[in-house]
């Protein structure tokens, strides 16, 4: 009996988490201000515990819950109110790097050590400080380049150029798997799609890792590569 009871009120939680979370609005983990990283733990801590509520009523876990939404959503309206409100519960950024100066005290105060500030650089795609004018370390604790002005790859626009509009790539195998529908959407079929392969000298679709179709009906390939990479990069 104990057992269907836990089935049951842990469906119960669930379904409340859920309806919840919609209900307070869709944000990345990494765009969560510290409010919302800590009201969503408590949420889920709450659910947790009406999930095994045996002795006590459920109903005591999902009143906080909710309570604790109303407050979630009451704080969201007032950030958007009140720019003051808005930086005590959010945060400012934090300049970490301007004009080619470090600032180590701006670094001390986000917790980042010089290995973590160069670590993310690299997977901003700046592997060389030098072609940096500015790193802001935003409230949600994602960090923000901005390159030096001959750093900045040239667009379009400063080329006088009008290219035509990008479209997404649809995949057409995954993971040695053909998406039909994807093919059928583009016109496409599978006796193509073979024949493209072949003639980039691939016998199967189950050697294929992703390959996509752009707007000019080009097929492009990455094949599965089984070998590892054990070489290390310079740290």
């Amino acid at each position: 009996m104990e057992i269907l009871k836990i089935c049951g009120t842990a469906t119960a939680s669930v379904i409340a988490l859920f309806l919840l979370t919609k209900l307070m609005g869709q944000k990345q983990i990494s765009q969560l201000s510290l409010f919302d990283y800590i009201n969503g733990i408590t949420i889920g801590s709450i659910a947790a515990e009406m999930a095994t509520a045996l002795e006590h009523d459920f109903w005591l876990p999902l009143t906080a819950m909710a309570v604790y939404t109303l407050f979630s959503l009451l704080i969201a309206v007032l950030e958007r109110k009140s720019i003051k409100l808005n930086k005590f519960f959010v945060g400012n950024p934090n300049i970490l790097l301007e004009n080619g100066v470090l600032y180590e005290k701006n670094l001390r105060r986000a917790h980042l050590s010089v290995t973590e500030f160069l670590s993310q650089c690299r997977i901003g795609g700046f592997f060389d400080l030098s072609q940096l004018q500015c790193a802001i370390l935003e409230p949600n604790g994602s960090i923000s380049f901005l390159p030096k002005g001959d750093m900045r790859p040239v667009t379009p626009a400063d080329m006088q150029l009008s290219p035509p509009p990008s479209t997404l790539l649809p995949n057409v195998i995954v993971d040695g798997k053909i998406l039909c529908a994807n093919l059928r959407a583009l016109g496409l079929n599978e006796t193509w799609l073979l024949k493209s392969l072949q003639a980039q000298h691939i016998s199967s679709p189950a050697d294929v890792f992703l390959a996509t179709v752009d707007a000019e009906k080009q097929l492009s390939v990455y094949q599965k590569i089984t070998e590892n990479d054990a070489r290390e990069p310079f740290l």
